[in-house]
């Protein structure tokens, strides 16, 4: 799926050459401008990486000095940021964080600039919609993803099983595909206490019917209450409590879970590191008297109000978001283009046998979301999730203190 260095190459020349023609930077007499990028893509996601860094050699307006900081330790530089200054010219953010960012003054107020590249028709209305706030645009989303139900074939096969659509189907496939002895558990997800873990979370409850408003209602009280009991029946490991989705993923490679639940940014990990992993993908499973369901995820970038060069970062953003380079890389990291026109010039995402089931769970996916106190109603759940998974509080107490603290953040 990848195209030559040389095609590749060539498209980056064309991209700058349009970039950069009107309007015309300001001359530089010697040094060029130097912008700081702060991303905190993995292993999986590098490819964009690659590109900016193509950025740097194909002209020589702008210097990207570009910087990887853990998720965790860059949303905490961005908080301390919001008082100090001390921020990056562009940096990257999970689009459900990107609200409350820009209530605390990270994000500059970019619309003019966007607007006046004539672009902004092509993207999906929810994926915008995540870098935007009270009408106004801080951002740009450059990817989307969901999340899908990974199954190994080979390991299914040998155990006549299946692939599952409910949960009642799913719990008897993982119970035939644990085995003690081996190590190898039926299931593998990412409950750990962040973002990751409420991400997992939330299509089993919407499923359930389930919502924020009422966590400790019917519909999350089943989630909850069928995910613990494949715990507590050996179905899934209890350290799911420390993997992330990264983790999780090593596990299914590793052959210690026959199945997962993740998103196509591991695709190119099965590339790379499991060539040979007879895999299939599936809808995640739905509640037995409920609906298919996935969660929105991707990541945004957007200028800071510290950037001292507003109009250069913004011509970053949209050579990054050129709808064939945008195309290219999202495709080349298993994830989805939030542009309709990108998505459309592309086969994979209708043909490709891993990544069309992704494209139909997609229309299952809902937005965490967007709420300036996403992070903390994100943490009410994760939280609420570890105590029912380390088994220190029931589901329903849980989910009730989840609710009360849910409750007055929604309120203000």
């Amino acid at each position: 799926m990848r195209t030559t260095k040389k095609v590749t190459s060539l498209l980056l020349a064309a991209l700058m050459l349009a970039l950069f023609a009107v309007p015309a930077m300001p001359a530089l007499a010697d040094d060029p401008i130097e912008l700081e990028v702060w991303h905190y893509f993995g292993t999986d996601s590098l490819y964009l990486v690659e590109k900016m860094e193509e950025f740097n050699t194909i002209q020589s307006e702008i210097k990207l000095n570009i910087q990887m900081v853990p998720r965790d330790d860059l949303l905490k530089q961005y908080t301390m940021g919001a008082v100090s200054g001390e921020l990056p010219d562009i940096g990257m953010v999970d689009n459900p964080d990107m609200a409350a960012f820009i209530q605390m003054g990270v994000f500059a107020d970019i619309t003019d600039q966007l607007e006046a590249w004539g672009e902004l028709d092509n993207f999906f209305p929810g994926p915008l919609a995540s870098a935007t706030q009270n009408g106004r645009i801080y951002g740009l989303p450059q990817n989307s993803n969901c999340l899908a139900l990974f199954y190994d074939k080979d390991m299914l096969a040998a155990a006549g099983v299946e692939v599952p659509t409910t949960w009642s189907e799913l719990e008897a496939a993982a119970a035939a595909l644990t085995n003690p002895e081996t190590g190898t558990y039926g299931l593998a997800i990412s409950a750990v206490k962040n973002e990751e873990g409420t991400f997992q979370f939330m299509p089993w409850f919407i499923s359930a019917g389930g919502n924020l408003e009422n966590l400790s209602g019917e519909g999350c009280v089943e989630a909850l209450s069928f995910l613990s009991g494949l715990v507590e029946k050996g179905y899934m490991s209890r350290d799911i409590i420390n993997w992330t989705q990264a983790d999780a993923n090593n596990q299914f490679i590793a052959g210690n879970a026959a199945m997962q639940i993740n998103g196509p940014w591991q695709i190119p990990v099965f590339a790379s590191e499991a060539p040979d992993k007879n895999y299939g993908v599936a809808l995640v499973p739905r509640a037995d008297d409920g609906v298919f369901a996935s969660v929105l995820g991707g990541e945004n970038f957007g200028v800071t109000t510290a950037s001292k060069n507003v109009d250069a970062a913004v011509k970053v953003l949209q050579f990054l978001l050129d709808k064939d380079l945008n195309a290219e890389v999202c495709v080349n990291t298993g994830k989805f283009s939030p542009r309709a026109d990108s998505m459309a010039s592309r086969p994979e995402w209708s043909e490709d046998p891993i990544l069309s089931v992704f494209s139909e769970a997609m229309q299952y996916a809902m937005p965490r979301g967007p709420h300036p106190r996403w992070p903390e109603i994100s943490a009410a759940i994760c939280v609420a999730m570890h105590e029912v998974f380390t088994g220190t509080r029931s589901v329903e107490d849980a989910l009730t203190d989840a609710e009360a603290k849910v409750t007055e953040l929604l309120s203000k």
